[in-house]
């Protein structure tokens, strides 16, 4: 079979990546809005079908739980048959449960909701921050996935001021506006959004050992199996940490006494400093000074959980918000710019998939941490104490993993 090779003019090629950033980076804003809207509105969920705070957790439990599967098997699929297919999917499926969230009408049909909407959202995450990767030079891969995921704290921040909107007291209005945006953006994406240039090029090049080592097995062969283990092990405890924060962080500050206007400042900031965070650490992870930037990030995260943990100066406390959103969600993207370049084309979307998957097996695990801490009467120290281990064994996980000689060029 004969190809044309076509070579688009340095302008168009720049407007295509242009167009993949700012599309990645809208799907990412959908996903923040849609993954903090379920906490928003938490009290009128649970008031209008006398929900119990177990039942009220099992409803975040059960979106978690939808997130785990899809984020290794989307990362899987779109190394299969092409990252836009998927993305547009993924997106559709996330829409469509956002909508039916707003439509149930009892517990059961809540939770199946929210676990349908949770699949969506899993295989979104993988496949923009491979396709952000992808549409990048190697020198600038780092910044073009932070600029990608600035979009999830950034969606929350949103989901948090449509919070104050009110709908008219109805918290419906939150997933009507979550589940139709994103059918529209599928739109889009259908007509603008172009197939990996680096996916394109592997579909027709002729097939290599190298190419076919794919799937789950090609993680773990050719001496891959340390570096996968090491981005699994930091990603399992900085999102331990960040969904504690994001789960817990509310509560945590009224149980300290302040208000609760005064807890939703803390979260917006957190929120805030997330967005600055993902942008600023981006940039540096694209240059010589990567190891001392991930130094300084997670050392940021244990002072920032120590000004959470100790401080009863409400200024202090928002400063240390904006420390820990900086911090935290620099963590992450320390990582989320790390891990493309682990693997190679044909295996990067289940390679960041995996990842993030066993992240959120943290995800999971963190709030839950954090409530036996409280309950054993600890209290907002003791939860910030016992998070300070986990993120010194990630820092060290990190550090190596940025020493790894596994890079990809490709």
């Amino acid at each position: 079979m004969q190809t044309t090779a076509t070579h688009a003019p340095p302008g168009s090629a720049g407007s295509t990546k242009s167009a993949t950033l700012f599309l990645c980076f809208v799907v990412a804003l959908l996903e923040g809005l849609d993954l903090q809207s379920a906490g928003i509105a938490a009290s009128r969920i649970g008031a209008e079908f006398h929900l119990l705070p177990p039942q009220i957790g099992g409803m975040f439990s059960a979106g978690l739980l939808g997130l785990l599967p899809s984020a290794i098997f989307g990362g899987w699929l779109s190394d299969r048959i092409g990252r836009k297919k998927v993305l547009i999917g993924s997106v559709l499926i996330f829409g469509l449960f956002s909508l039916a969230t707003a439509h149930v009408w009892d517990y059961p049909s809540l939770l199946a909701a929210r676990f349908l909407t949770g699949l969506g959202l899993g295989a979104a995450l993988p496949i923009l921050i491979a396709l952000s990767s992808e549409a990048a030079e190697p020198h600038n891969r780092s910044i073009a996935v932070s600029i990608t995921y600035a979009g999830v704290p950034l969606g929350g921040a949103i989901a948090a001021v449509l919070g104050m909107v009110n709908f008219g007291g109805d918290w419906r209005g939150l997933f009507y506006v979550g589940g139709v945006v994103p059918m529209v953006i599928a739109l889009l994406l259908l007509v603008l959004l172009p197939e990996s240039r680096a996916y394109r090029e592997r579909q027709q090049a002729p097939a290599s050992p190298s190419r076919t080592a794919g799937g789950l097995s090609g993680l773990f062969t050719q001496g891959m199996w340390k570096p996968t283990l090491l981005l699994w092990l930091a990603s399992f405890f900085v999102l331990t940490v960040l969904y504690m924060l994001l789960n817990w962080l509310p509560s945590l500050l009224q149980g300290k006494g302040f208000s609760r206007a005064d807890a939703g400042l803390v979260q917006l900031v957190f929120n805030f400093g997330g967005a600055a965070g993902s942008l600023v650490v981006g940039r540096l992870m694209d240059s010589p000074r990567r190891i001392a930037t991930a130094l300084a990030i997670y050392g940021g995260m244990l002072l920032s959980l120590a000004g959470l943990g100790l401080s009863d100066s409400f200024a202090l406390v928002v400063l240390a918000g904006l420390l820990a959103g900086f911090c935290s969600l620099g963590g992450q993207v320390v990582l989320y710019a790390t891990a493309p370049a682990l693997y190679p084309t044909s295996n990067r979307g289940t390679g960041v998939g995996a990842s993030i998957t066993v992240g959120r097996l943290g995800a999971i695990g963190g709030p839950m941490i954090a409530g036996q801490i409280l309950a054993a009467g600890m209290g907002v120290a003791g939860v910030m104490a016992a998070s300070a281990p986990g993120i010194v064994v990630a820092a060290i996980a990190a550090l190596a993993l940025m020493r790894s000689p596994h890079r990809s060029t490709r």
